[in-house]
């Protein structure tokens, strides 16, 4: 991808099963892995013989990042919606990088059976978790705890000097306690031994908790994007 730095990070940190070229757009089959490994994206100058291949797709899906505005507004012409509004939060390593108390986190992989159980308290599956083991960089999953129980977990994955933290969820009554920001900083850690400077993360618009946390451990948005479903 062309259109900003991060989305190369993004491929490569979270891949899809299978992307190829038609016309003026990559697409991808995702295999379930939601809409970040399932989208089309526009790579190239597009005409109205692209869109309508687009609208052939079997879900039509299009990742419209801030350079495709006229992509953006030709789908709101034909009847697209826009879907999950989404920022990119970013901060160098060295900001993020802290102590942490002993078995505050567990980086290891591949991912624990308590790990694998909480995502899928939080909806990430099968699918998803087959997304990671696609990622052919360096990756870890983090496991969090709080007061002696497994409250969270978190996945990291490098793309040369960048790191990436997908797929971080907080077990329900474990959340306001800062088990957030410890994997956060744990992510950092990892990332930090292997040489990576900048770690960076995606959140939906609407998850204003989670922005709320990033913004105060100093996370600044970077970049943004929404996607658009026929």
């Amino acid at each position: 991808m062309t259109h900003d730095p991060l989305s190369a990070v993004m491929e490569a940190t979270w891949p899809p099963a299978r992307r190829w070229r038609e016309g003026a757009f990559d697409f991808r089959d995702g295999a379930g892995g939601g809409k970040r490994v399932s989208a089309a994206s526009c790579e190239g100058d597009w005409d109205a013989a692209d869109l309508d291949r687009l609208g052939a797709m079997a879900e039509p899906l299009v990742m419209i990042r801030p350079s495709d505005a006229a992509l953006d507004a030709a789908l709101a012409a034909r009847g697209w919606r826009i879907v999950d509004p989404v920022v990119v939060c970013s901060a160098p390593i060295a900001a993020l990088a802290a102590d942490l108390p002993p078995l505050a986190a567990f980086p290891h992989w591949p991912p624990l059976a308590i790990a694998a159980s909480l995502w899928a308290e939080g909806g990430i599956g099968a699918a998803r978790l087959a997304v990671m083991e696609r990622v052919r960089g360096a990756k870890v999953a983090i496991l969090a705890r709080h007061e002696d129980r497994p409250a969270g977990v978190a996945f990291v994955a490098l793309h040369g000097t960048e790191a990436m933290l997908h797929a971080l969820e907080v077990r329900p009554d474990r959340r306001g306690r800062g088990v957030g920001g410890t994997l956060v900083h744990a992510a950092a850690n990892w990332a930090a031994a292997l040489g990576a400077e900048r770690l960076s993360l995606v959140v939906t618009e609407r998850n204003t908790a989670a922005r709320a946390l990033y913004a105060r451990l100093g996370m600044e948005v970077v970049g943004q994007y929404h996607y658009r479903m026929k």
